[in-house]
């Protein structure tokens, strides 16, 4: 399927070259929304209806704050999306892609059938703050954090038991500090704010390296 890509701001899915990117075309079928201004650019297009779906990259927020909410069915041939990435790192495989109750059914499986094509994995999920990823690996993070705070174990400890332990590729101390505590602290505080639950509230540790970065960029340290 033809698609064409209005691009918005920096994206955080595609930040480099990418087939998904290459294989776009003006006056697709279908159309995406790309970068941390989608869902403005989105509210100013037009012609949307005529549409095959339309798909606006997300962050941590929710679909229905671009295209509203009412009564549990709201939907439409409008899909969100994100590129699962942590932090600072590249983008994994993997698109969320998030849908509505009403949202079309022929939209989600030719949104899918796109980013398969350009060599991408798909998983569907319902409208909520995180999407999926975020949801599940957020609280485990921040009982790593947690544990490191009270002298649990070492850093170096901790990482290896859950390493040999639970064959993870690399513990999560390791994996925060290499793709970025504050980003960590940014997410869960907006997790934390959206779903009001006590395991998304950001790690000390996480909220004091985003306060070091801010010193930085401002020249204060």
């Amino acid at each position: 399927m033809r698609y064409e890509i209005v691009k918005a701001g920096e994206s955080r899915s595609f930040p480099v070259p990418h087939p998904f990117l290459e294989q776009a075309a003006p006056q697709g079928e279908g159309l995406f929304y790309l970068g941390s201004e989608a869902g403005s650019a989105f509210g100013n297009g037009a012609g949307h209806a005529s549409r095959t779906f339309v798909a606006i990259e997300l962050g941590t927020e929710c679909l229905g704050s671009y295209t509203g909410e009412h009564r549990g069915e709201e939907g439409s041939n409008v899909v969100g999306f994100a590129r699962f990435r942590l932090g600072d790192a590249d983008p994994s495989p993997l698109v969320e892609l998030v849908r509505q109750p009403g949202t079309h059914p022929a939209a989600i499986e030719a949104a899918r059938a796109v980013f398969q094509a350009a060599g991408l994995v798909v998983a569907v999920c319902n409208d909520f703050p995180g999407r999926i990823v975020d949801r599940l690996i957020r609280p485990y993070f921040n009982a790593a954090l947690r544990r490191l705070d009270e002298k649990l174990a070492s850093a170096d400890d901790l990482d290896k038991t859950l390493c040999l332990g639970l064959g993870y590729p690399e513990g999560p101390i390791s994996l925060l500090e290499r793709t970025g505590l504050a980003h960590h602290f940014r997410v869960t505080q907006a997790l934390h704010e959206a779903l009001g639950q006590e395991p998304y509230a950001p790690a000390r540790r996480a909220r004091v390296a985003a306060e070091h970065e801010e010193r930085v960029k401002r020249g204060l340290s």
